[in-house]
This record gives C-alpha cells, structure tokens and sequence, in this order.
C-alpha cells in the first residue's frame, strides 16, 4: 500500500477512483469517490448528501452539453471484537449520462461545481450499437487481478493493447487476505487470533485498488461480477457490503433485481454476467436468478447480437483439487439451459 499509484492524490471533496461501466447502448455509469474513508475503533459515517453527485460531458473538450446528477452512497465494514478495526467508506457516487452517439468520444468531468470539486476532463469512446458485423474493437477479460507486481504487469500490458471494454471476473481486491490493521494473520491469512468468529478484511485495499484502475477505467468501461473474495462477511450475516457499494452494473436496464447478475450488449454481443455465490436454483422460491436468466436468454436476437457469452467467477470444470466440483450444484442447475440457447463462450475465474 506505500506504492504511490495506490495513495489519494487529490484534496478535500475532489473526485478519485473515477470509473466507468455500460448502462445500455446508448448510455454509460460514472462513479468516483470523494471524502475520505475512515478505520479504526470507533468510526462516523459520512453524510453522502453533504456533496453532489454531477457529470458534465459532451463531444468536444472542454465544451460540455450535457449535464446529469445521480445518487450517493456510503457503507461500513463492521467488527464488532475486541481488537478489530472497523471500517467506513468515503463518499461513493454513481451517475448515469445519457443521450450518447454510437461509436463516438466524449469527455467529461465529475464532481460537485458548487463546491467547487470537479475532476480534471476524461474521455472515452462509446461501443458499437448492436448489430450483425458491428462489434468492439478489442475486449479484455481479467480475473483474480489482487494488488499485487503481477498486477500492475498484469494491467500495463492490457492497458497498452487499448481494449475498449474490460470484463473482471470476479477476486478484485483481495482485501479478504488481510487483517482489519493491514497485516496478515494466524492461522489463515485474515484472522487476528485462533478463535476468530469470522474472517476479517482490510477495506483501504478497495480505496488502493480504485486508485490503481483510475488510469484505465476512467476511459474503457469495466463490467465486473462478483467472486469469493468479494464476499467479505460481516456480523449478523452481512456479505459483499463493499461490491455491492462501489460498483454500478446494469441490473435494472437488464430487468434483473440483484447487482449479482445482469446482461448488456456490445456490438454484436451479448453478455451475461451470472452470480454464483447468489441462489441460482431453477425451481421454487429461490429460483429469481435463473428464471431472469431464461428471459434474458429467450429475449435475445441472434440476428442483431450474434455472439451470445456468459461470465461467472468459479469454473465448472476445472482439475484444480481445491475447487473440483466446487460448483456442480450450479452447473446441473443452469448448463442445460445455456446449452438449448446456444451460448458461444464462458469465461471464469478463480
């Protein structure tokens, strides 16, 4: 965490950790954080109405035509222990702008003009409109990526092929790996003492690692899905507060309930992101996601997005010991349905 990419580098309500993610087509998510996080003993949570939520952006640089306001948002990692830090976010918001041309720069800037805090201007392209034979230029799937060396190769050289989409699937951060005071412990990797309820987190790992994004995703819009690291429990059974918090994904615009899992398409592709740490049965009361997943299946055109892939974290078939058949629950309850749509490619993490 003392690598200076991961370190905040702006002052007071300025935006950082600026992100992007596809919405529809036609329209896009902006999300950034602002304030600052706090950990220790006793923490305050900040009032996520003190400072707005604005996008400015338009065709040309420094001319902006459009404006949108969105929504904030804060939330807390809770250990109520002895000896435990806990943990409550910065301010994070989430905007969605719309009205865009297909295939197409924009730039923008985000933050509060009353303040004022707005962030210096960015750009980014939009993606094909779906259509046979109109498809993005190049697209980037990643998983596991942690925080780490490897990382930041892992990153420089996906930055310099120039994708213009990302797809994470799933293990982001890997702030599960660590003490609620930043270091590691016995017996496994986040536990203080022997007899630890539950495993702990270290949450400024998710303020590093959207600093070290930044670069990328505030220009190529990266769609992400959940993984076992993300599950992050908490007292009184709480799980995923931190992805659940910081990243916008179109569930709504797929008429999906759940952040979980949800669809888009860019170009000619379809995308299905599926939740497996969600319930995923195909019958009875616990059955939502996948009675989503067979309308969304059944809805889509092959005529206009003929490419139809799926992403979920945890592989179905995999000869690694300690995950084989981790997942077969899932796979008999969803794999026949993906195979009678004709779904073209998968990918997973792990």
């Amino acid at each position: 965490m003392d690598d200076p990419r991961l370190k905040k580098n702006v002052t007071s309500m300025f935006p950082e950790q600026i992100a992007l993610a596809l919405s529809t087509p036609t329209s896009m998510w902006v999300s950034w954080v602002t304030g600052d996080a706090q950990i220790g003993p006793n923490v305050t949570a900040l009032d996520p109405t003190s400072v707005a939520s604005e996008v400015w952006y338009g065709k040309e640089s420094g001319k902006y035509s459009s404006k949108k306001r969105g929504n904030a948002t804060v939330y807390s990692q809770l250990y109520p222990f002895d000896g435990l830090f806990n943990y409550t976010s910065a301010i994070i918001h989430h905007v969605r702008i719309d009205g865009l041309e297909p295939e197409t720069k924009y730039y923008y800037r985000c933050g509060d003009s009353s303040l004022p805090a707005m962030s210096e201007e960015h750009v980014f392209e939009t993606l094909p409109l779906p259509a046979q034979n109109s498809y993005p230029r190049r697209i980037a799937v990643i998983g596991d990526l942690g925080l780490t060396r490897n990382s930041s190769t892992s990153i420089d050289h996906l930055s310099k092929n120039d994708p213009s989409l990302i797809l994470m699937v799933g293990d982001l951060t890997y702030a599960n790996q660590y003490l609620t005071t930043g270091g590691k412990g016995v017996p496994c990797f986040s536990c203080a003492f022997p007899d630890a309820p539950i495993r702990e987190t270290y949450q400024p790992r998710w303020d590093g690692w959207g600093r070290f994004m930044e670069p990328l995703v505030s220009r190529v819009p990266m769609m992400v899905i959940e993984g076992n690291h993300e599950i992050e429990p908490q007292a009184a059974g709480i799980t995923f507060k931190s992805y659940l918090t910081r990243f916008a994904v179109p569930a709504k615009e797929s008429g999906s309930n759940s952040n979980f899992y949800y669809s888009f398409d860019a170009g000619g592709v379809h995308f299905i992101m599926l939740g497996a740490y969600v319930d995923y049965n195909s019958t009875g009361e616990n059955g939502a996601q996948y009675a989503w997943l067979k309308e969304d299946l059944r809805k889509v055109d092959r005529t206009v997005t003929p490419w139809l892939v799926a992403a979920w974290h945890p592989p179905w078939y995999n000869s690694y010991s300690s995950h084989y058949q981790e997942f077969e629950c899932m796979r008999q309850e969803m794999e026949q349905l993906l195979y009678h749509y004709g779904v073209d490619i998968v990918f997973s993490g792990h």
